[in-house]
């Protein structure tokens, strides 16, 4: 009976000790867009509505387009599903270079898309401003002037919007949408920018607020994923195209009171 040489044992014990650390079926796509072993989703929490903001419920689930759309991505994956909540899309932004999140879907601008990567536009949106109760303001001439406070959810698209739009007014950025909505029923601010859709809802809520005609801005919402994430991009690229092909993009806006909108996939 003949036994291995000593450098040939060692060889046979490395070449043992490589398969047993090395996982037994790698995948790469996984380990990219899903390194924690769960698709972690970040969305941001308001009653604003639409097809980018969620809601959170007593019972501590959440509820939106997002929510649908990472559910369903991760079981393509083949993994949980676990949801980050933000308050703004601008706290998204803050943290896309920290490894808190994995994916997400929000809107974008220049400033944004050199802090992550973007896949397809799902939605665009009319961007335009609701008035308070009382005011004499009509239109963005009468908007547009100095004194006059305008509310915007802070470091988003629709604020940035707001600030190249407006030249007098004062533009105020504030952490999250319930916080303005006060600050305009109490009349504290003159405006609040955000969606025409988004603000169409709030008038119904606060008697004598009125929104404008006008639309300052196209909001474009799309899929995301930090940047460097080529796999995570085109395996998210791939799942938004094939959603408005297979009708998921569609279930997903009809479940959550989107049954009118129409989808944008481009």
């Amino acid at each position: 009976m003949s036994f291995p040489t000593l450098p040939r044992l060692a060889g046979l014990i490395l070449g043992a000790s490589i398969m047993m650390a090395a996982p037994a079926c790698a995948d790469p796509l996984k380990d990219e867009i899903a390194p924690t072993g769960k698709l972690r989703v970040a969305i941001a929490i308001s009653a604003a509505g639409g097809a980018f903001w969620c809601s959170k419920s007593a019972a501590g689930g959440f509820a939106g387009v997002p929510v649908d759309l990472g559910k369903d991505m991760a079981m393509r994956l083949g993994v949980p599903v676990e949801y980050v909540a933000y308050q703004n899309s601008g706290q998204i932004t803050d943290a896309a270079s920290k490894g808190a999140w994995d994916v997400s879907f929000l809107p974008k601008d220049p400033e944004r898309e050199t802090k992550m990567s973007y896949g397809p536009n799902y939605e665009v949106a009319d961007a335009t401003y609701i008035v308070r109760a009382g005011s004499p303001i009509v239109n963005f001439a009468t908007l547009d002037q100095p004194g006059v406070k305008v509310a915007a959810v802070n470091n988003t698209t629709t604020m940035r919007g707001a600030i190249a739009h407006l030249k007098n007014a004062q533009v105020t950025g504030y952490q999250t949408y319930d916080e303005i909505v006060t600050l305009l029923k109490k009349g504290d601010v003159d405006a609040f920018a955000l969606s025409r859709e988004g603000l169409n809802d709030l008038a119904k809520q606060i008697p004598g607020t009125h929104v404008l005609d006008e639309t300052f801005k196209k909001t474009v919402t799309a899929v995301a994923v930090p940047l460097n994430h080529p796999l995570a991009l085109a395996f998210a690229a791939k799942f938004m195209t094939d959603a408005e092909t297979d009708g998921t993009l569609r279930k997903a806006y009809d479940n959550n009171g989107l049954k009118d909108k129409p989808i944008q996939v481009k």
